[in-house]
């Protein structure tokens, strides 16, 4: 039977993906989406019984592919080598790798602390590069000029735009992940692999409970944004989906805004009604 055009450009059968930081928020978003389009998908994060229970839960949807949960630290070179080997032990082919773990830090600006530094540029950048180079062999292995190897980073708007809120060394971390991005893309183009970023606005996450928790907050924080809401699972999933399929395998160095219009916001008009 011939393939119609949605399995030709987004399908992902036989395809082997890793999420970081895969157990909640954007992250598990990401590895659901993989699994709907038929990929066989490791989520891993510090916590491994959440990444093992949200496996469970995706895998009890009935989707064509499957999610595998384990523990993985991205904080320590020591962590990334033992996440790296537990990858080795998995698969011998890497298709899709998807650097999402992320933490971060809010102080006011006159308190803000100087570990919140380097614990967020670790994770952040650091462990993301980390992780990159010690998976790149298995991401090579099976990556061609019409089937690139696809990394796909999480930045932020935070990262694209001056607005912190108190998050300094978040939003810095971001931005060096967008830079990074481009940076990579045009060094592992050569080698076939794509490198690609989302910069999402605000979703529904641990990171952002304080304000999205509850249905009212999100919709409070959602009247502030310009198509007025938050983002959703399937926002998420359709920009997996085109950068990771078919459909996207001509694309690299691509910051990708998920975030509703912030990006494009630039306050009020200059001129009024004049």
């Amino acid at each position: 039977m011939t393939d119609t055009i949605i399995d030709r450009l987004f399908a992902l059968n036989g395809k082997t993906a890793l999420v970081t930081g895969g157990a909640s928020g954007i992250g598990r978003m990401i590895a659901a989406a993989l699994a709907g389009a038929g990929a066989r998908v490791l989520i891993a994060s510090r916590k491994g019984e959440a990444c093992e229970a949200a496996a469970a839960e995706i895998n009890a949807e009935g989707l064509p592919g499957r999610v595998e949960g384990f523990s993985g630290d991205v904080a320590s070179e020591a962590g990334i080598a033992a996440l790296g080997s537990a990858v080795d032990e998995r698969t011998d082919r890497l298709d899709i790798l998807v650097n999402n773990a992320g933490v971060s830090w809010g102080a006011p600006l006159e308190e803000f602390p100087y570990q919140a530094w380097d614990r967020v540029l670790s994770v952040n950048v650091t462990g993301l590069f980390a992780l990159t180079q010690q998976l790149l062999p298995l991401i090579e292995a099976s990556a061609t000029a019409d089937n690139p190897g696809r990394i796909l980073n999480l930045g932020s708007v935070m990262g694209a735009v001056p607005m912190a809120e108190r998050v300094y060394s978040y939003a810095a971390s971001k931005a060096a992940v967008h830079h990074l991005t481009r940076a990579l893309a045009k060094e592992l183009a050569p080698r076939h692999i794509t490198v690609n970023a989302f910069a999402p606005g605000p979703f529904q996450s641990k990171m952002t409970a304080f304000a999205t928790a509850s249905e009212t907050q999100a919709e409070a924080v959602g009247r502030r944004v310009p198509l007025g809401r938050i983002g959703a699972p399937d926002d998420i999933a359709g920009a997996t989906l085109f950068l990771c399929g078919r459909g996207g395998a001509y694309i690299t160095g691509a910051v990708l805004p998920i975030d509703g219009g912030i990006s494009v916001e630039t306050g009020p008009e200059l001129f009024g009604e004049g």
